[in-house]
């Protein structure tokens, strides 16, 4: 299955919260082009170009065997040595080698986490008949978080995939961007999201009604998944979600140290209420202006 949505919408917070119930291998951004956590052939066997990789039936020879080995947990252990040896990437290696070949063999299927697929997530759904989870973050938290990061949109790495302006053509609205990161973002957002409506096969879920009340919500998720929801589950996720943000002691997940952007336990209900930090109200209004929210 896919997890996806823009970068910090609650993708990794999502993707773990699935993998509690034991039936899931959690496989972080194989479509991320910065290494790590992309660029790990073992992972997927193919070379990622872009940011948002467009992948559509037009370009699917490319791209339908590696991920169909992903999806398999079938591992490229001798692809991954060749082009990452640092003791970084051992670890990594031995960690993912590892998972993959143990989900494989009790029968566990792959849940991938990649905000980087969310302009491709119907072909996803359609040819290799994933689950696709799509998150929508409230556009003003959505600008926020990426205000905070410093992040901008580069319009380049979407305006240089001829067949993704050809099917969305609404990524042509980009090119008249303000330079501005604020403007930026939100136009990202409301592009992404005019694609995501219209997407088939896949199931559109606002972050924030998700974090507001987490035992329901993923209760509806792990029936849509096909996961079964577990006392053991439902435990781990009210630890990881709902309790104090401060230490380690209880927590539902361990923190391994060897992926930057994984989940971080939390209090959802807490993190949704400091989301616009880092924008002026002026700034809160105009992004509201430019998404139409």
């Amino acid at each position: 299955m896919l997890v996806t949505g823009l970068p910090r919408s609650g993708t990794s917070w999502v993707g773990r919260m699935l993998t509690a119930g034991g039936e899931l291998v959690y496989v972080n951004e194989p479509l991320n082009p910065q290494h790590p956590p992309g660029r790990c052939p073992g992972v997927l066997d193919a070379q990622v170009t872009h940011r948002f990789q467009y992948i559509c039936d037009d370009n699917s020879d490319h791209w339908l065997p590696p991920f169909r080995d992903t999806v398999a947990l079938r591992y490229h252990w001798l692809a991954e040595l060749r082009a990452n040896r640092s003791p970084y990437d051992l670890a990594r290696l031995l960690r993912y080698g590892t998972a993959f070949t143990l989900g494989r063999l009790t029968g566990r299927r792959a849940l991938l986490d990649d905000p980087f697929a969310v302009l491709s997530a119907g072909w996803f759904a359609r040819r290799l008949g994933c689950r696709v989870i799509a998150l929508v973050r409230d556009p003003v938290s959505f600008v926020a978080s990426w205000q905070r990061l410093g992040w901008s949109v580069d319009v380049r790495e979407l305006l240089e995939q001829p067949l993704l302006v050809r099917d969305h053509p609404e990524v042509l609205e980009l090119r008249h961007l303000p330079e501005d990161r604020v403007a930026g973002a939100a136009a990202l957002w409301r592009v992404t999201r005019s694609v995501l409506e219209r997407t088939q096969g896949i199931l559109l879920t606002p972050y924030e009604a998700l974090a507001a009340d987490p035992v329901p919500g993923f209760r509806r998720l792990y029936a849509y998944a096909g996961l079964r929801w577990t006392p053991a589950a439902e435990r781990r996720i009210i630890r990881a979600c709902c309790g104090p943000t401060t230490g380690r002691g209880g927590g539902g997940f361990a923190w391994s140290g060897l992926s930057r952007t994984a989940y971080r336990r939390m209090d959802s209900r807490a993190a949704i209420a400091h989301g616009p930090r880092g924008l002026s109200d002026q700034e809160a209004a105009r992004v509201r202006a430019l998404t139409g929210t």
